[in-house]
């Protein structure tokens, strides 16, 4: 992965396009990849250190993987995609999708001139752990990065620690009554409290609420603030807005998970129901109940046993299973439905 950063991206279509006439006014077009895998439990997604010439080593900052579109070399966005991931990480991609684009004015601050950065960001999956990136890039936790997400054994103590008392006092400080009731039913929705539900869609809703609250490192750094300033410790903060658009890839993917059999695409060829089990709490940050589970997976028609079993838990021989992938033409929704979770202490 080049480090040459979105600058020398908009230089090189400037020379490699000549006749598009990229010129002081030109959008240039990048492609984000949110790349997901789940191991041993852990969901996670592939990132490469960003760094410009002069940044110091404290300035350095986990970035999703990010190309150019080169209009003569790539028929398709999805192509070109494809190609520069697997260029550049060692990683061939199974499952992609479009998810955004992203193209707010101000979302990147290292472009000389009036170039216009738009990004289109995907989702993708791959369930071979086995594979390592180069050595630009890294796995790590997608909850490194969104703490606050992270429900599969109680709700995470940061939240009504640090974010529910900065959250209310950011709704008081509401510059009428209107506004500070506006901004308080916000902050009851996203996160669940005084009795909502938990919505473990609601990724990007709750990640934005937060930014404008001026909670998390990047919203200080785009509106040039003192960075030295103390803030809550909410996250490990992302390059540009990725981490904005690593949220929308997390809500699509949680969202993705009841109606589309999506889940599979992180799976080895075959596993056992624990096993399917523990990657579908790692995504969706819920704990289930294991019997339920297990009934509901059964009901469900999406796996069928192998005849064989595996001993990689350690514990006594489990059934394995695979995907059975002739429910794709037995109904137009096979999801795995993950049960609300309820708020509790």
């Amino acid at each position: 992965m080049t480090r040459s950063g979105l600058g020398n991206i908009a230089k090189g279509l400037a020379s490699s396009n000549a006749e598009f006439n990229v010129n002081e006014h030109a959008v240039v077009v990048g492609l984000n990849a949110a790349i997901v895998r789940v191991h041993e439990g852990h969901p996670q997604v592939l990132v490469v250190r960003h760094t410009e010439q002069g940044d110091s080593p404290d300035e350095i900052q986990d970035g999703l993987p990010f190309g150019p579109f080169e209009p003569l070399q790539h028929r398709t966005l999805e192509i070109g995609l494809r190609s520069w991931v697997e260029e550049q990480t060692s990683l061939p991609l199974g499952y992609v999708e479009q998810l955004y684009t992203f193209g707010d004015r101000g979302r990147h601050t290292v472009l000389e001139g009036e170039h216009r950065v738009i990004s289109v960001g995907y989702l993708a999956l791959t369930g071979q752990v086995a594979i390592h990136p180069t050595a630009d890039a890294l796995w790590q936790d997608w909850y490194r990065f969104f703490p606050w997400e992270d429900w599969r054994d109680r709700m995470p103590p940061m939240i009504n620690m640090t974010i529910r008392p900065a959250l209310e006092h950011w709704a008081a400080a509401g510059e009428s009554p209107q506004v500070q009731r506006s901004r308080l039913d916000r902050v009851r929705i996203c996160f669940g409290f005084e009795g909502i539900a938990w919505d473990e869609e609601k990724v990007l809703e709750r990640y934005e609420l937060l930014y404008e609250a001026g909670l998390v490192y990047e919203a200080v750094r785009d509106r040039e603030l003192d960075v030295t300033a103390e803030l809550p410790e909410i996250g490990h903060p992302m390059y540009l807005d990725h981490r904005r658009i690593l949220s929308t890839a997390m809500g699509r993917l949680r969202g993705k998970l009841k109606y589309r059999p999506v889940i599979f695409e992180l799976m080895p060829p075959t596993f056992t129901l624990l096993e399917l089990q523990r990657t579908v709490e790692a995504i969706s940050g819920i704990e289930l109940h294991k019997q339920n589970f297990r009934r509901l997976v059964e009901r469900s028609g999406l796996v069928e046993s192998t005849g064989q079993v595996s001993t990689r838990t350690g514990g006594r021989p489990a059934q394995q299973f695979r995907f059975r992938r002739e429910v794709l033409r037995e109904r137009p929704a096979p999801g795995m439905r993950v049960p609300s979770l309820k708020t509790r202490p």
